[in-house]
């Protein structure tokens, strides 16, 4: 595991902040145009697809997806490709409630700048698999 390259540094960085609430620290792990996809394709809260670029989209993102949850992320594996970009194989468990918890297996695709600054994230997850852990 190269946790030297940049892209695996903003990986590594987002996951943590995302598990401690650290809204402000994760939002600077991202350039000002900076664009995310979780997941790729339109989904519930990306009904076009189009994902959620700059600051303002980066942070509504976070108050819908990863502030109000209860998250744990493993990254079993990165893959660092070239001086900007990397592929991390991930799960993220999320609690719901007591007695439910989802289980999200995905492969996240980071690319930062020469500043280490994410520019890109790309999230894939299979949306069906998790409406099938809610029962709808």
């Amino acid at each position: 595991m190269t946790h030297s390259h940049p892209a695996i540094k903003a990986h590594l960085r987002s996951i943590n902040c995302a598990q401690n609430g650290e809204k402000e620290n994760w939002l600077a792990l991202f350039a000002d145009d900076a664009i995310l996809h979780d997941p790729v394709g339109p989904s519930p809260h990306d009904p076009t697809g189009e994902g959620f670029r700059g600051k303002a989209r980066l942070e509504a993102f976070w108050d819908t997806m990863i502030g109000p949850s209860n998250t744990q992320i493993v990254s079993r594996q990165q893959i660092a490709s070239g001086p900007h970009d990397c592929a991390c194989i991930a799960s993220a468990t999320n609690t719901l409630s007591e007695d439910l918890s989802i289980t999200i297996e995905m492969a996240v695709a980071y690319r930062v700048n020469d500043a280490g600054l994410i520019t890109s994230l790309r999230a894939f997850w299979d949306q069906e698999a998790i409406a099938k852990q809610l029962g709808l």
